[in-house]
């Protein structure tokens, strides 16, 4: 199989910021041709600077620009003219935006009933909070994510983009298992897929989720922590390293070795796991490991662990990580053709990882390219004389 299966799939993308353009930027990394569709002046993301935006770069590499005016009827029009050319439509408007321009679902899709035509909003599209504004934060703040993350009481901010993230790789496996469908299907039609900030981010709590049903009470930041043994620990370098010990009970004395702690494997406190996940053992435990790998650096814990087969891992910065050899390895992390730092789909095909190379597209660059697929050239330069397309060459 080639690393890029969606060579032919062709997306047309109505989309601004992160959650849309990350489905459309993952869907393009697999080949298939992403046309973003941007206001006049561009898109919100560029931020007035254009290609010099990082973020805009990030999530929109790769793909194609054509600059329409959408509150005008002949940009609309331009649009519908365009919709039988494409498998997909993307759009992250307020619930009823689309509707209102005349791009709804079921006038998109009686153009074109192949269309899969994918929907993101910030709650869905009824309800109580439809009409609600909502951004990354919104969706963390309502999906519990910011009071799963911190101590009861406490509640701050997370240090990251999380909920716009899952929610463009939840619409791009929407998109996927909806491509897969209509081909599979008789009819050989697309489908509306839906999915929203708050939804999505049921894919990150679910394992918290569980554990209230289990316990029920909501959990916080240390909750889980007894449970799966996790251990978060300072050294005496300054770099911290984490141990993860509820697999194999194998590991609970390669630990005690390693600290040079034999005493430890026999305190009552800790015998099992069943004592050790005891809130007030974990707490002690917790103290004892503190004060062990105040001694030692990182460097040196990292290798007294391995070689105890302890799971481990240091904490690293974002820096380390992009450095680190397995990283590396893995060709996770990739360039656009300025330098910026491109990360790659998190898959491999027949051990070949998509690669993004590709430039950032000016604000329509593309539109003369891809309209005169439609239209006759003196009328793709009749649209950008009387303003309703832009072109940038």
């Amino acid at each position: 199989m080639s690393s890029k299966p969606l060579a032919g799939v062709r997306v047309l993308e109505v989309g601004a910021y992160i959650s849309a353009p990350y489905a459309g930027m993952l869907l393009s990394a697999l080949g298939a041709d992403v046309v973003k569709i941007e206001p006049l002046d561009g898109e919100a993301f560029r931020r007035g600077i254009g290609n010099a935006s990082h973020y805009f770069v990030q999530y929109n590499a790769g793909k194609r620009s054509v600059a329409v005016d959408l509150k005008s009827p002949e940009g609309v029009r331009l649009i519908k003219t365009l919709l039988p050319q494409f498998d997909v439509l993307t759009e992250n408007m307020r619930p009823g935006k689309m509707e209102k321009l005349g791009l709804g679902v079921e006038v998109c899709r009686e153009i074109n009933p192949r269309l899969v035509y994918a929907s993101v909003s910030g709650f869905g599209s009824g309800g109580p909070l439809s009409d609600r504004p909502a951004y990354d934060t919104i969706g963390q703040s309502y999906g519990g994510f910011y009071h799963m993350m911190n101590d009861e009481g406490h509640a701050r901010l997370t240090g990251t983009c999380l909920a716009d993230l899952i929610t463009g790789v939840s619409a791009t496996m929407g998109i996927l298992a909806a491509l897969l469908g209509r081909e599979r299907s008789r009819e050989g039609t697309g489908a509306l897929v839906e999915t929203s900030l708050l939804e999505a981010i049921s894919l990150l709590t679910i394992d918290a989720i569980t554990q209230r049903s289990e316990t029920s009470q909501d959990p916080t930041r240390e909750s889980r922590h007894p449970q799966a043994q996790n251990f978060c620990l300072n050294t005496a370098s300054g770099g911290a390293v984490t141990l993860h010990l509820s697999g194999s009970e194998k590991f609970w004395a390669a630990l005690t070795r390693a600290i040079e702690r034999p005493d430890l494997f026999d305190d009552p406190r800790f015998r099992r796991y069943s004592d050790r996940v005891v809130p007030e053992n974990y707490r002690a435990l917790v103290a004892i490991l503190e004060e062990a790998f105040a001694t030692r650096s990182r460097d040196e814990w990292e290798r007294r662990l391995a070689e105890a087969d302890v799971p481990y891992a240091p904490v690293l910065s974002l820096s380390e990580l992009a450095a680190h050899p397995q990283v590396r390895w893995l060709e996770l992390m990739g360039a656009s053709p300025d330098g910026q730092t491109l990360v790659r789909p998190p898959w491999r095909f027949d051990g070949q990882r998509p690669q993004r190379g590709e430039p950032t597209a000016h604000v329509g660059e593309h539109t003369r390219q891809v309209l005169r697929e439609i239209l006759s050239e003196s009328e793709v330069e009749a649209l950008i004389a009387n303003g309703t397309v832009a072109s940038a060459g």
